[in-house]
């Protein structure tokens, strides 16, 4: 929970520095309350969503536990380890969370107190104004209710209550106090200083919270000004008089919206500002990039599907499938098939368990006839009572730990701490010799959930000697992910001959995960310069992943040359492919007439679907030698072909194309 709460934090401080920076003197006031709303939504949501495994810069975390499916192992070790991710576990994580477990809860209980107090203030607020709201008396002027209050205190609105003097002030300081509230009312101004304040109970220990709200509250404000000073009965001097006469230092409750004194030079200056140029409108599309980045950062990456070959599908035949919380006593239900006995295990109707044995494991089978045989491994014995008619049989079984086994284990390093752990080491079949050769491996820190897999998967001492030939120095978090995947000596020397430079054991999952061979990487280094990409080999390298999993290839290169795109960088490529821009999308602009687009500019054009079509539609419209820019603006806004044609029924007949940008800029949804 810690980590989510600071990771919504970081967004919401950076997002508030972006904003500060670039945005908060434009005057694109309905733009902004968007940009402010989405970033606060997003703060808590982007944490949230998993991104794709290519596109993730963190590793993904190995589960340790092993879980059985109703299928024999063959096929349900497969299905579950192919489902695991490709990166180390995080017992070590677990280990260091163990070490700092009371600080940690020392902090979520701090910060449960903060979001408590936090809260029943927000509560209080909420009750003393629907208190105030309907206790006084009230002036009911068709959706909205005038709440006459008294005292020296700055009017506000919540809602569609308007708190007001009247005794305060003259009439036509009146009437704009109560059309700037209105104003407030319609555009449900309210539901942002809610949606900030619920943020602040959640973010009550962040400064920058405190400052996204009020960045929120100021954006309000110029957008009512701005919307006051288009009334035709409102003349900006007389308005900005009545700023000076109302605004006083009793600050009324947060979640109202009011007359802040500290805000009213701000105010003024930008109603006396200049009206910000669309063509500046690119500063918002930087959000977009900032929020992926942060994702690929910081979000868990989703897992990612793998498929074994069948040759390792046959080296696991015979290995059992275990359950956490598999009972030491049940029925069974098996049928002989050649050489092998699978068994069903069932200790009630939720808990059932396939595994397949050797037919020889069992000694004197009761055929025709009840009977009692067993089953005996280092970890214990698992005694059978039933009988068998023909190749299917069942009965009861009860499973008894070899405690000595259990000692033994323990002087490893192996903790089996119950039955069920007996269990489980006993159904993999895991022997006191097997953990003596992972130790003399150079793995001494050993336990029960490092080994569970390893044995599972049957990684054994000729595959780690083969492994350790390539790449010395590999953990045996990762041997469980190369064993699933089929990664072997022949597969690493393969990728390392082929001039592919990092080969971590992050980089050759990864490589493998994809599908990607040496000949994948010789075709990708012929088809992209390097230098011109301005990467090193290091980085060059990492593109090949990006390359496979957006199928990009030499096809899709050649057809941009083709239309004259020679010096497309890899960057250039993956952004093409992920927004879909095609040689086809490149041409229908240039019969246009728009030739040599920019790259920068294609994405822009296809990251807002604008179309050769559309640009017909605004020529139609008197729009003549258009830009693409200007219909990249047009469009970012939404000042569409509809839009113009509504406003020239209104009677705004512009020739040009920005006024009625700047109309839309100013008008919102």
């Amino acid at each position: 929970m810690i980590p989510y709460i600071l990771y919504s934090a970081l967004i919401l401080t950076v997002c508030l520095v972006f904003y500060k920076l670039l945005l908060q003197k434009e005057t694109f006031f309905h733009l902004n309350r968007f940009v402010l709303l989405s970033c606060m939504a997003l703060a808590f949501i982007l944490p949230l969503v998993p991104v794709p495994q290519q596109l993730s810069f963190r590793k993904i975390p190995v589960e340790k536990h092993i879980t059985v499916a109703k299928t024999s192992v063959d096929n349900s070790k497969t299905k579950q380890l192919k489902e695991q991710s490709v990166q180390p576990t995080l017992v070590e994580q677990t280990r260091e969370f163990i070490n700092i477990e009371s600080f940690t809860k020392l902090l979520v209980y701090l910060y449960w107190f903060g979001v408590i107090i936090f809260g029943l203030n927000f509560l209080m607020q909420a009750i003393l104004l629907l208190y105030r709201a309907y206790s006084k008396s009230v002036i009911q002027d068709g959706k909205f209710r005038i709440v006459e209050i008294t005292g020296d205190k700055a009017p506000c609105s919540f809602a569609n209550n308007i708190f007001i003097n009247p005794e305060k002030y003259e009439w036509e300081t009146y009437n704009q106090i109560l059309l700037h509230e209105k104003i407030h009312i319609e555009q449900k101004h309210t539901i942002d200083l809610l949606l900030a304040e619920v943020v602040l109970v959640f973010q009550w220990f962040n400064p920058f919270a405190w400052q996204w709200r009020k960045a929120l509250e100021t954006n309000l404000e110029f957008l009512t000004d701005d919307q006051m000073l288009q009334q035709d009965a409102v003349e900006k001097e007389s308005y900005q008089f009545s700023l000076l006469k109302v605004a006083a230092p009793q600050f009324p409750l947060s979640l109202t919206t009011n007359y802040n004194q500290s805000l009213l030079k701000k105010r003024i200056i930008m109603m006396n500002s200049k009206k910000s140029n669309v063509h500046t409108t690119w500063k918002y599309f930087f959000l977009v990039p900032i929020m992926v980045l942060f994702a690929c950062l910081f979000n868990q990456p989703a897992a990612q599907s793998q498929t074994l070959s069948s040759k390792e599908k046959e080296k696991q035949e015979g290995q059992s499938n275990i359950q956490n919380g598999m009972e030491t006593e049940g029925n069974w239900f098996a049928t002989i098939k050649g050489n092998t006995v699978n068994v069903q295990f069932k200790s009630n109707e939720n808990d059932n368990s396939n595994s397949t044995f050797q037919l020889d494991e069992f000694k004197d089978l009761p055929r025709d006839k009840q009977g009692t045989f067993t089953l005996t491994r280092e970890a214990g014995t698992m005694t059978f009572i039933g009988k068998f008619e023909g190749d299917k049989g069942m009965g009861t079984y009860k499973f008894t730990a070899n405690k000595g086994y259990g000692t033994v284990m323990n002087k490893e390093g192996i903790d089996l701490e119950d039955d069920e752990d007996f269990m489980v080491f006993f159904m993999i079949n895991v022997k006191q010799s097997y953990v003596q050769m992972l130790k003399k491996k150079g793995y001494n820190n050993l336990d029960k959930d490092q080994v569970i897999p390893l044995a599972a998967l049957d990684v054994n001492e000729a595959y780690i000697t083969s492994i350790k030939q390539a790449i010395p120095d590999i953990d045996l978090d990762n041997l469980v992910p190369f064993k699933s995947l089929g990664i072997d000596k022949a597969y690493i020397e393969e990728i390392r001959k082929s001039g592919y430079k990092d080969l971590s054991p992050g980089n050759i999952i990864a490589l493998k995960s994809q599908g990607i061979d040496a000949k994948y990487i010789k075709d990708f280094h012929s088809s992209v310069n390097s230098k011109r990409n301005n990467k090193d080999a290091d980085d060059a390298d990492d593109d090949v992943i990006a390359f496979k999993s957006l199928n990009i290839d030499q096809a899709f290169i050649d057809s941009f040359k083709k239309i004259g795109y020679n010096d497309l960088s890899n960057d250039d490529l993956m952004a093409l492919k992920s927004l879909n821009v095609t040689p086809e999308y490149i041409n229908s602009f240039e019969k246009a007439g728009y030739k040599n687009i920019k790259t920068e500019d294609l994405f822009a054009l296809k990251s807002l679907n604008v179309t050769p079509e559309l640009i017909v539609q605004y020529k139609d419209l008197g729009f003549n030698d258009l830009d693409l820019n200007d219909v990249v603006g047009a469009k970012a806004v939404g000042a569409t072909p509809s839009f113009i044609k509504s406003m020239k029924g209104k009677g705004h007949d512009f020739k040009n194309l920005d006024k009625y940008i700047s109309l839309k800029a100013v008008l919102g949804n």
